[in-house]
């Protein structure tokens, strides 16, 4: 009830407000279940990937990529099946394995970010909705009292506090999910670079051999 009178007390804005507070925990929420299922050690699946591609165990790798969630392991993934077919450049199969991904990462994020802005204009805006409906209660009185214009200064601070409130979690939320795709970047990086180094050295060795 309290939640309630509050709202109705802020005015229509603040229920615009609680719908994008709504909206942003949903996106947050969501982003960070994604990110938490896909979480893995990389340095492990990458330890495992190479014992067994040392004894030519392409389908057990590929096989350990697809039991393993989350992006670094599709890319992974990709790389193998590009040398499987015999392609030289399998930097160009994890780079177009990683432009599917990485929309995948960032989807719904920046628009975390454009609520948090949203939210931050909104209360302003109620601020100055209560404003004006101060100075149209003083305006419409000869004789006023503090009582005409409590309600619209009420709701224009509640609606700057409301906005405030919702704004500043929204951009910690969305400055975390930032953050969280960085690291994945970063990682996707690393895997492809030392998948591209481990089958070039395979190659120096075939090649060593054969001039043998």
């Amino acid at each position: 009830m309290f939640l309630i009178k509050l709202m109705n007390d802020g005015g229509p804005v603040m229920w615009v407000i609680m719908a994008c507070s709504v909206l942003a925990l949903f996106i947050f929420l969501i982003k960070v279940f994604q990110f938490h299922r896909d979480e893995i050690s990389v340095r492990e699946l990458m330890r495992g990937l190479f014992n067994v591609l040392k004894r030519n165990g392409v389908v057990e790798a590929l096989t350990l990529c697809d039991n393993t969630p989350g992006p670094v392991a599709r890319l992974l993934s990709a790389g193998i099946l590009a040398r499987q077919r015999g392609d030289r450049n399998i930097r160009s199969a994890i780079d177009n394995a990683a432009m599917d991904e990485l929309p995948k990462l960032e989807r719904h994020i920046r628009l975390l970010g454009v609520l948090g802005y949203v939210l931050l204009l909104l209360g302003l805006l109620g601020t100055v909705i209560g404003m004006l409906n101060a100075f149209e209660a003083i305006s419409a009185s000869e004789y006023f009292s503090a009582g005409d214009i409590g309600g619209p200064l009420a709701e224009a601070l509640l609606t700057t506090a409301a906005g405030l409130t919702a704004a500043i979690p929204c951009y910690i939320a969305y400055s975390y999910l930032v953050m969280r795709v960085e690291a994945l970047t970063l990682d996707m990086e690393k895997a492809a670079l030392e998948l591209t180094a481990f089958f070039e050295r395979q190659d120096a060795g075939e090649s060593a051999e054969d001039h043998e």
